[in-house]
């Protein structure tokens, strides 16, 4: 039986667009499937941003502790790695400079990847405290 356009359609033959094709089935998942490589990685380029910039917060606090505990000559290393998350507090250095009547610490802590193989290196972040006598 054909279908004639001025005849209700009959509900046993399939759905078919005016054109007479027959309609695409799961064009849209296909288009999908194609651009989701996409938005992963901006989802990963997000996060990344986000542990970078959560890391360059944590070495401020790192040299801030650091140097709060140099300027009371208690030493800079320990305070520096107590002061940031303990997943970062192994990739966390601090150096000591002092010159007068005051302690300047450097605190460097490394910017963990998700994506494996690639390096971020440190961020890196200084504080200055006068020194208690």
């Amino acid at each position: 039986m054909a279908y004639r356009p001025d005849q209700p359609y009959p509900p046993d033959l399939p759905y078919r667009r005016g054109d007479g094709r027959r309609r695409d089935r799961g064009q849209v998942a296909i288009e999908y499937l194609g651009f989701l490589p996409v938005l992963l990685i901006v989802a990963m380029a997000g996060v990344q941003l986000g542990l970078i910039a959560y890391t360059a917060q944590q070495a401020g606090t790192a040299a801030r502790a650091g140097a709060r505990s140099a300027s009371l000559d208690q030493g800079a290393q320990a305070a520096c790695a107590a002061a940031v998350s303990s997943w970062l507090a192994g990739g966390t250095s601090c150096g000591t400079a002092e010159g007068g009547d005051e302690v300047t610490v450097t605190a460097r802590v490394d910017i963990p990847s998700i994506v494996p193989g690639w390096d971020f290196g440190s961020a890196g972040r200084s504080a200055t405290m006068p020194v208690d006598h």
